[in-house]
């Protein structure tokens, strides 16, 4: 008899967006952000079968597939060390498979035997887990094979096809099946550089910072921050923020000024800027905001 459970409604998660500070003086590097997230899986397919008296499939066939209504997600985490694939069948069927190469390795087409239950598995070995529907093994053994596989940052799956067999508890009944993942382009990633060198205004006391934004997709970028100084034992404090539209290609210039909140105004000399960057990828619709602290100049103007 197949067992019912509550169907799981898997979260929309959407892409995350990369954002990276650096100095003028430097490349600017891509900043890690969140830990991995599921995305939806835009295009894509999972089947599988059993044999008879095989504890996952119960003897019985699945499918199901992004054009038939079915939701699946999917995600890696930063070593590209393993897949995780999350079904939400439109017919209240849940499943989710696992699959792992040896600790240290990334996975890439080949063959992976004498797998056991991921995350469980010892390091020397690759790992593997299909469960769902309420059921899964205690342990297990068995292999798959990655055809094709190909990642974005942040845990993006752009393109998996792989196959897999599951044995459990030891039995030699067996459950088969494979999965196929072909994503669009991975999650807009952007680089934000803060000159070291800006200005501090005779006239009004204002600071003004500049630097650059790149982008490798249509995007509009916020970028805020703090600015703070000490002079004669004065604390000279002030916000800036601003907003560029950036496409790919050459970097987009920025520049901010910041008012301070006090009757000091801003001098030359060293100052600490906080400096902020929010974007929105517009194909995923998820914020990401980063920061960092950078030490810049002020010449008088």
């Amino acid at each position: 008899m197949r067992l019912s459970a509550p169907k799981r409604v898997l979260a929309r998660a959407t892409a995350v967006l990369v954002l990276a500070l650096g100095m003028a003086t430097s490349t600017t590097g891509l900043l890690s952000g969140p830990a991995a997230h599921a995305l939806p899986v835009t295009e894509g397919s999972f089947s599988f079968s059993g044999d008879e008296g095989d504890w996952i499939s119960g003897g019985q066939s699945y499918a199901y597939s992004t054009a038939s209504q079915d939701r699946m997600s999917s995600s890696a985490d930063e070593a590209h060390n393993a897949v995780h694939l999350s079904v939400d069948g439109a017919n209240g069927d849940w499943w989710y498979l696992d699959l792992a190469a040896p600790s240290g390795q990334a996975l890439a087409p080949g063959t992976y035997t004498g797998a056991t239950r991921h995350p469980f598995n010892e390091p020397t070995e690759p790992g593997l887990a299909l469960s769902g529907n309420g059921r899964g093994c205690n342990t297990l053994t068995g292999e798959f094979t990655i055809s094709d596989v190909e990642f974005g940052p942040q845990g993006y799956v752009k393109k998996l096809d792989a196959t897999f067999e599951q044995h459990c508890e030891g039995g030699t009944t067996a459950a088969r099946g494979e999965v196929h993942i072909n994503n669009p382009a991975p999650p807009a990633e952007l680089g934000l550089a803060v000159a070291l060198d800006g200005t501090a205004s005779t006239l009004n006391g204002k600071a003004t910072l500049h630097g650059t934004v790149s982008c490798n997709k249509p995007v509009k970028v916020d970028v805020s921050g703090d600015v703070t100084q000490v002079k004669r034992q004065k604390l000279i404090r002030g916000s800036y923020t601003t907003s560029v539209s950036c496409t790919p290609g050459a970097p987009v210039a920025w520049t901010g000024t910041a008012v301070p909140t006090g009757d000091v105004p801003f001098q030359r000399g060293d100052v600490e800027v906080e400096a902020r960057a929010t974007a929105t990828d517009p194909d995923y619709a998820r914020a990401v905001t980063v920061s960092e602290t950078v030490a810049v100049q002020l010449k008088r103007a």
